[in-house]
């Protein structure tokens, strides 16, 4: 079978049994199969009602998964992890999404990819820019470094 590429984000703004939320990141990083590469870990503002700073990461990964089958697999390492659902946007101690995969587009009722919201995520983008700056959307034909490019861009003054 062939092996795609996918890149994930990673997120934890809680205390799991791996440690604080940079440590939940660095376990989930180690629990993915396939990594071929990791960005830096950086802080973030939360989204919503939470309180706690997230840490956020990306990574790169080789799988003969197709999509479906790598979410199931994602969920499953959250479950490992203490992840339980609640309200969203709210404290966790693991958040892993699929944002792009290799072969374009894919959408069915339980999975959207490319992610629907990450073009708007700098939490998303920065990480995900340090690793793969080229990747383009299927969507937009914009490069992720186009895409932070954008949400980072100063409003005129006056």
């Amino acid at each position: 079978m062939q092996s795609s590429t996918y890149a994930i984000a990673l997120g934890s703004n809680r205390r799991g049994r791996h440690g604080g939320p940079v440590a939940e990141v660095r376990a989930a990083i180690a629990a993915l199969e396939g990594v071929v590469a990791v960005s830096p870990i950086i802080a973030s503002a939360p989204l919503g009602p939470s309180i706690r700073r997230f840490a956020n990461a990306a990574v790169l990964l080789e799988s003969p998964l197709a999509p479906p089958a790598m979410l199931a697999r994602l969920k499953a390492i959250e479950r490992a992890f203490g992840r339980r659902r609640g309200a969203r946007w709210g404290a966790r101690v693991i958040d892993l999404d699929i944002v792009l995969w290799s072969g374009g587009s894919w959408g069915t009722a339980a999975l959207t990819v490319p992610h629907i919201a990450f073009r708007e995520r700098g939490f998303v983008l920065d990480p995900l820019r340090t690793i793969a700056p080229d990747w383009r959307d299927p969507v937009t034909g914009l490069s992720i470094r186009q895409l932070h490019a954008r949400l980072h861009k100063r409003a005129p003054l006056g």
